[in-house]
């Protein structure tokens, strides 16, 4: 019995030895499990807003609000024809054509943009060279600008010309910036 008793104490012993470690553990274990839920809780907020807005901008792609009646071809092909003064027989052909998804802008702000494909190559250019012909074009009182469709890395080299250009316009010095990413100046006749 008194050997039973001693291992007993032995291994009680042993036993109280590890509790500190086990309370500890358990103490560490609680607090990461109060940090994970409240992560948990943080990111379930978020994806309930992220999804909110997804389905905001869904339902503003699928409404009719704007100008354009659900029809943003037709009202394309009818403000481009009068802005650009196209002849009557002249059909644009757009593909598609769409808004820029963002939210609809507060009254007395810029409309948002559209982004049209055409089927036609040539008419692609004949619309670009018209608006650089006519210069400003404008519509109930609202500025049109016609960009080309580049890539993004075009996009970037061109972007790189900006304090340049800024800088020749102030001067007044005419320039042109040619495909792929060339800058042409025209300073007192030669260029």
């Amino acid at each position: 019995i008194s050997v039973a008793v001693k291992d007993i104490q032995c291994s009680n012993k042993d036993i109280l030895g590890r509790l500190p470690s086990i309370e500890t553990h358990l103490t560490e274990s609680d607090e990461r499990l109060t940090v994970a839920e409240s992560q948990l809780a943080a990111f379930t907020s978020t994806v309930s807003e992220l999804r909110s807005q997804l389905d905001d901008q869904e339902n503003r792609a699928r409404r009719n609000n704007g100008v354009e009646q659900g029809n943003p071809s037709k009202f394309l092909e009818e403000v481009l024809s009068t802005v650009l003064k196209l002849p009557a027989r002249m059909e644009l052909a757009i593909e598609r054509a769409h808004r820029l998804l963002a939210s609809r802008p507060a009254p007395g702000q810029r409309p948002r943009p559209f982004i049209i494909k055409l089927l036609r190559f040539p008419v692609k250019e004949l619309l670009l060279r018209l608006a650089r012909e006519i210069g400003s074009l404008q519509w109930e009182g609202h500025k049109i600008l016609l960009f080309p469709d580049l890539s993004k890395a075009l996009q970037d080299w061109h972007r790189q010309f900006l304090p340049a250009k800024r800088i020749l316009r102030d001067k007044s010095i005419k320039y042109g910036l040619f495909y792929p990413a060339t800058l042409r100046v025209t300073y007192k006749g030669s260029t």
